[in-house]
């Protein structure tokens, strides 16, 4: 099941903008070294370890301040599981919901560079909506709170669920029930779920790897949303999912994971191509992509329909 933590981008969520901007959470805590194969799976064994470091930077700090800060820091590293979903406030008394991507990894000279990289979602939860108690759990004090751990995890699943924005993606008639997805389903499990009934499925099979992954796929740029293979084999297609309108910052972003899927996962026959699905799109992205190599667009259709019974 997955668990819900709040998460702090800084102090006063002074760098939230860049978070959702750049798609992740982290922390410092003046712990500068790459913590990639020093972090246990408990936070008992890394604050033995990292308190005497965190100490010997900041000698005024308490060995229980220091406790803590090292827990935060292996909690934000590691403790999160893929998949948890993050609530971070925006400065504004909203929380933006994201889901944890990925694994730890280090952005050294940059801000909170002990990371994990999120996909952050267009849903916020507004303060106001939440009960009294969880307005206490997410306004506690330090970098990360587990909110399911404090009992609010069915609550904040309903919050969610209840912003979520309906979207919904043209199939055939073979799709079964299209309209719960608009409802509360997310687009990229929905064509996965439904690939072989879409466009994309009539040519392209989901790739299947040692790992049993096709969505989400791990890179050294970033997870791709949905990565797929050609039913002759030839062809790999990185498929790009935007919940809404694509900027032309996109077409950057799916040359990265092809440039990637070109150099380590095709075989040398293979030839890679990419295709972006957005709701909208607008002339920048138009001019970018008239350039763009083995690149095309797909815009989803939201329908809603009523019938009486």
């Amino acid at each position: 099941m997955k668990s819900f933590y709040r998460v702090m981008l800084g102090r006063g969520s002074v760098h939230a903008a860049e978070c959702f901007a750049g798609g992740f959470i982290g922390t410092d805590f003046g712990i500068n070294e790459d913590l990639t194969g020093k972090l246990p799976d408990g936070w008992r064994e890394f604050n033995q370890r990292f308190i005497p470091v965190f100490l010997a930077k900041y000698p005024e700090k308490t060995k229980i301040g220091a406790g803590l800060a090292c827990g935060f820091l292996w909690t934000v590293s590691r403790g999160i599981l893929t998949g948890d979903i993050v609530l971070s406030p925006d400065g504004s008394g909203r929380y933006r919901v994201g889901e944890v991507t990925g694994d730890y990894y280090y952005a050294p000279d940059q801000i909170l560079f002990h990371r994990r990289p999120v996909r952050w979602t267009d849903v916020y939860v507004d303060r106001e909506d939440m009960s009294e108690a969880l307005r206490n759990s997410a306004g506690s004090i330090g970098t990360v709170c587990n909110l399911s751990r404090s009992g609010h995890h069915d609550e904040l699943g309903k919050l969610v669920r209840q912003t979520q924005p309906p979207t919904s993606v043209s199939v055939d008639a073979a799709v079964e029930n299209p309209s719960v997805f608009a409802l509360e389903k997310h687009l990229e499990d929905f064509l996965v779920q439904n690939w072989k009934q879409t466009e994309l499925g009539k040519r392209y099979d989901l790739f299947q790897d040692e790992n049993g992954t096709s969505q989400q796929y791990p890179t050294d740029t970033g997870p791709i949303d949905i990565l797929a293979i050609s039913k002759d084999k030839k062809e790999l297609l990185i498929v790009e999912l935007k919940k809404g309108r694509a900027s032309d910052s996109v077409v950057g972003q799916i040359q990265r994971y092809m440039g990637y899927v070109l150099e380590e996962i095709a075989e040398p026959d293979q030839t890679v191509r990419g295709v972006i699905i957005a709701l909208e799109d607008d002339q920048r992205i138009r001019r970018a992509l008239r350039v763009a190599v083995n690149i095309e667009f797909f815009r989803y259709e939201i329908s809603f329909r009523l019938s009486k019974v």
